[in-house]
């Protein structure tokens, strides 16, 4: 089960499904990453394919957020492997987001999670996103146009945290083409939107609402308030928000708290 089956091995891109013969379908995607150029050993989703359900796991070796001159070649390629799924849902953060959102329409999503996605990296599409202009020499705005690509149906839900204004409107564009999909707002969590769920013990619930979707707004709200209190990576991102913007005494004791937090668990960080 841990073995999976080859989908698309190109030179930019690779896809790998695990338990193939699954009843619904998980499709997950790399991340950005710090350093390109190498494929991580894809490995399966334990919880959703021992619930007896498809993982398949796509990457892009640069990052070029997938669009490249192999992008045509996988979706050919995605459109017969996946056709005989049922429910089919999608994980994805930041690059991974928008992949998920790039091949929603050939992938036929009907459910996605996106933790700060791209609406796009292009200079022309978002002049005022500079982030990531590093990855985007090759990446063609018809190509990768989402509201030309993306299944404009697909539902779900957006993690970001809205002291992140670049996050954020990335996110008001997409709604624009996408209106099923709804926005969470983590505070303090940073650009990795779901950090505090993982930090506060709460990530499992996460993974397990996608095996019976919908992923509702509501509960990660929730859950990302739970899990905050004994987060020091929540103080930490809520103390660099206050102090950006000029609120001295709140970052501070923000940041003592979570020194505290860091100091509570001992030099094994257990």
């Amino acid at each position: 089960m841990d073995t999976p089956l080859s989908i698309f091995a190109g030179d930019r891109l690779r896809a790998d499904l695990f338990n193939p013969t699954g009843r619904r379908l998980l499709v997950t995607f790399r991340h950005r990453v710090h350093t390109d150029g190498v494929f991580d050993a894809p490995r399966p989703s334990q919880g959703y394919v021992e619930a007896g359900h498809a993982h398949l796991h796509i990457q892009t070796r640069l990052n070029d957020w997938y669009i490249n001159d192999e992008t045509t070649a996988l979706e050919r390629a995605l459109a017969q492997a996946t056709s005989g799924y049922g429910r089919r849902v999608a994980l994805g953060f930041s690059m991974g987001g928008y992949g998920a959102l790039r091949f929603s329409s050939v992938l036929d999503l009907r459910h996605v999670v996106l933790v700060t996605p791209q609406f796009s990296i292009h200079p022309q599409v978002v002049p005022f996103d500079k982030r990531f202009r590093n990855c985007a020499g090759e990446f063609d705005a018809a190509l990768g146009d989402l509201a030309t690509h993306g299944r404009r149906q697909v539902a779900g839900v957006i993690l970001l945290d809205p002291f992140r204004p670049l996050d954020l409107r990335n996110a008001r564009l997409v709604q624009r083409h996408f209106r099923r999909l709804s926005v969470a707002r983590t505070p303090g969590a940073g650009h990795q939107a779901a950090r505090v769920l993982k930090s506060g013990g709460h990530f499992g619930r996460f993974q397990q609402a996608l095996l019976d979707p919908p992923v509702r707004t509501r509960d990660v709200i929730a859950w990302h308030k739970a899990g905050r209190r004994g987060s020091a990576e929540y103080w930490t991102g809520l103390g660099d928000a206050a102090q950006k913007h000029g609120h001295v005494a709140l970052a501070d004791t923000a940041r003592a708290r979570a020194a505290s937090l860091i100091g509570s668990k001992g030099p094994s960080g257990g």
